[in-house]
């Protein structure tokens, strides 16, 4: 994860969740272009908020540019950092000798700091846990505890006047705080569930403290706010007296205690020192003015804290480690070498290198941005200047424009080439596009034009660029599939099975698209589909009852789904049916075809053989000639030991019928079509198992053998019996239609 700190004074400071944090990110600085990162403090504590906001204990000081606070969690402690150099040096807070009662504290460093709460509030109309401003420059007040480490329940109030050089605490528990006057009154208010009506106030940055009742009747406070302007000495309280109530407004005036405005002489200054006392920071020496503790006056509108700045030399502190550099002790401010990290070779040529210019190798150090030195220490001089060399193309990549690697027959597709590292004026592109097209280019990176192509034939397409000069080459390849969209997809299953047969699931789809299908399959109520590659699945249904199938066909961005129920059955007869050879020249071979000559031939026979329907089922074949079997259902509602004489029954009253040839169906064209045993003289094959019967497995396979392309058949559904068909091509129709060679013109069906 990335989260961006700050973008002030031209540079980036960015928290980096890596890959090994959990609660934890590392923080960066970046160069004055926002191109290139050095790691300035590892393991800065987060939290993860509502909603997946997370918050980064880091805060930028207001007022004085290039002072920070941070929380650092190593080993599941937190310890609260400063920097007054934008991260260069990091210090622990120097805690107070003695508490808000006078009392030794008896916390010494190193065992003991001071520590603080780096919270933004929840509510903003408060203050957060620390509390700066602009118009207040060295003016810091926050929430903490005092030990070695910090802790979430005890929030003590502390403060500076000094930008962090000296603390002292003011309060036990947690105060929101609110700035009037340039900081020259400090307001305090509990931060409690409980109502009140004390407010507390100071006028000498937080020495001494004076109480004022706002209100004679105790609210629930819920925000502070001052009137605009920093010299405002107006400020709102704003809450409600019960949950129900409406917001109480209460304005809070402290200009009456006031008598005057401030002169020069109500004013002394202050320099801005580190905790080790040096008063060139960021190279300068800056004084600032505060108002006498003295003195009882408003700043007014016109008071400006900036006193004095004086340019220093500089010195090693203000530079810090280059890009691929780390210091050896990055958290004190001893003086410590920048050494190049592993992965970083400072000789190396920059990925901008263009062959005949000089570029300098970097000497580990740059100078802090915004740091103002002159003259002194220059830690960048002395580099050594280069010659760019040539250098082989690296990084070489292909993508696409639309983002997608799937497209259709003749649809446009943009190739974007892209090198990260490498010489690109003396390299040659060799660019294949897979169907043929082929070309050189030259500078094909640097202009950053696209390749426009498009695909006229369905297929998977190797698309390569070569990238080559003198120094070496590089190569990326993408592949890319053209594919015409599904536009039917109809599932092929055997509609009574026996229980552990083997039965071939079968997806029929049109078009057809070669290799280019993935085909999801769901069993029953089983969440976890199977995938093949290949348009069938082979499978055994270990229990009877009804059992679900569903098949998804995904091809690119089209996806269509099929699902069928099969009934699986511990015993049932199959007999092969025949018909005579005039059906032939009108079996078109689809699924909807033989789904309703099946139905008729079942209705047929149960009408013929007063055998309930709803224990017959026929099948027809895909292929030719049409050839079909009729499963017979043993009845679920007589007893076992009667089930095999029934069947015996009806299987003999069926083959009458089919033998006495009182079974047939009136064909278009003039033709009756009759429905006879495949072999008359044998018997039915009986599927099952158990005690008391003899099981001879009969499977078949649905296979559909495609001497070409599938007949592009739109149809639309039909009441059970209705030989009523949709219209196909003109030319084919007029095939089937035709009284002349009616076996030439079905091969040509068959074939078209």
């Amino acid at each position: 994860d990335l989260q961006i700190i700050s973008t002030d004074e031209n540079q980036v400071f960015v928290a980096v969740q890596e890959w090994y944090q959990t609660d934890t990110y590392n923080l960066y600085q970046s160069d004055p272009q926002g191109v290139y990162y050095s790691i300035l403090l590892e393991n800065v504590r987060s939290t993860k908020q509502p909603e997946e906001n997370v918050l980064i204990d880091i805060l930028e000081v207001r007022g004085v540019k290039g002072v920070f606070l941070a929380n650092q969690k190593i080993d599941g402690k937190v310890t609260t950092l400063i920097t007054y150099n934008k991260g260069r040096d990091w210090d622990f807070l120097t805690p107070p000798d003695i508490d808000m009662n006078g009392k030794p504290t008896n916390c010494k460093p190193p065992d003991c700091y001071l520590h603080l709460h780096l919270r933004w509030a929840d509510n903003p109309y408060v203050s957060g846990t620390v509390h700066t401003k602009d118009t207040a420059p060295g003016l810091i007040m926050g929430a903490g505890n005092l030990g070695s480490q910090l802790v979430e329940y005890k929030e003590e109030m502390y403060i500076t006047s000094d930008c962090g050089k000296t603390w002292r605490q003011v309060f036990e528990e947690e105060h929101h705080i609110l700035y009037l006057d340039h900081g020259g009154v400090i307001v305090a208010i509990k931060d409690t569930s409980i109502p009140l009506k004390i407010l507390k106030f100071s006028i000498d940055e937080g020495q001494t403290w004076s109480t004022h009742n706002f209100t004679s009747t105790s609210v629930f406070v819920d925000g502070l706010l001052s009137e605009p302007g920093d010299e405002t000495l107006v400020m709102t309280v704003f809450g409600h007296i019960s949950y129900r109530s409406d917001w109480e407004l209460v304005k809070v005036d402290f200009r009456p205690s006031f008598p005057r405005e401030c002169t020069d002489d109500d004013y002394e200054s202050w320099e801005l020192t580190n905790l080790q006392g040096d008063h060139c920071i960021m190279g300068q020496q800056r004084s600032f003015r505060k108002r006498k503790i003295s003195s009882w006056c408003i700043k007014g509108r016109s008071f400006t804290s900036a006193l004095t700045s004086k340019v220093c030399e500089c010195v090693n502190s203000d530079f810090l480690c280059d890009y691929g550099f780390e210091r050896s002790a990055p958290l004190k401010s001893e003086s410590s070498k920048c050494f190049a990290d592993f992965w970083f070779n400072p000789e190396a040529p920059p990925e901008d290198c263009v062959l005949g210019q000089a570029y300098t190798s970097s000497s580990g150090y740059r100078k802090v941005v915004s740091n103002v030195c002159e003259g002194g220490v220059d830690l960048q001089q002395n580099l050594a200047q280069h010659m760019c060399p040539l250098i082989a193309p690296k990084g070489l990549q292909i993508s696409i424009r639309e983002e997608s690697l799937a497209v259709k027959p003749g649809e446009d597709i943009t190739f974007i080439v892209r090198q990260e590292q490498g010489d690109i004026l003396n390299t040659k592109y060799q660019v294949d596009l897979g169907d043929g097209f082929k070309a050189i280019y030259v500078n094909l990176t640097m202009t950053g034009e696209p390749i426009r192509h498009h695909y006229e034939h369905p297929g998977i397409y190797r698309v390569s660029v070569k990238a080559e000069n003198v120094a070496g080459h590089d190569e990326a390849v993408v592949f890319i599939q053209v594919n015409s969209p599904l536009q039917a997809l109809n599932l092929e299953v055997v509609p009574v099975v026996g229980r552990n047969q083997e039965v071939n699931l079968t997806a029929i789809i049109m078009p057809k698209n070669p290799n280019l299908t993935v085909f999801y399959w769901w069993i029953g109520n089983n969440l976890q589909p199977l995938l093949t590659l290949e348009s069938f699945l082979l499978t055994k249904f270990a229990e009877t009852g009804d059992v679900r199938v569903t098949v998804q066909a995904s091809c690119g961005s089209s996806m269509l789904q099929d699902s069928k129920v099969v009934h699986v059955f511990d015993h049932f007869h199959v007999l092969p049916l025949k018909f005579t050879k005039h059906l032939d020249m009108y079996n078109p071979d689809i699924p909807e075809w033989r789904e309703d000559i099946g139905r008729v031939v079942t209705r047929l026979l149960a009408k013929e053989t007063n055998i309930p329907e709803e224990t017959l089922t026929t099948v027809v074949k895909p292929g030719l000639p049409t050839t079909a079997d009729l499963h017979v259902l043993l009845p679920a509602n007589q007893p076992k030991r009667k089930r095999s004489v029934t069947s015996d029954k009806r299987i003999a009253a069926i083959k009458q019928a089919l033998n006495a040839h009182n079974i047939s169906f009136f064909l278009r064209g003039g033709y009756w079509v009759l429905v006879t045993l495949a072999d008359s003289g044998s018997d039915s094959q009986r599927i099952g198992g158990g005690s008391g019967y003899w099981a001879i497995v009969v499977l078949f396979v649905i296979c559909l053998v495609a001497v070409g392309a599938f007949i592009l058949y739109k149809f639309k559904r039909k009441m059970p019996g209705r030989n009523v068909y949709a219209q196909m091509h003109n030319e084919k129709e007029q095939e089937m239609t035709s009284p002349v060679n009616h076996s030439e013109d079905t091969q040509n069906i068959i074939q078209g």
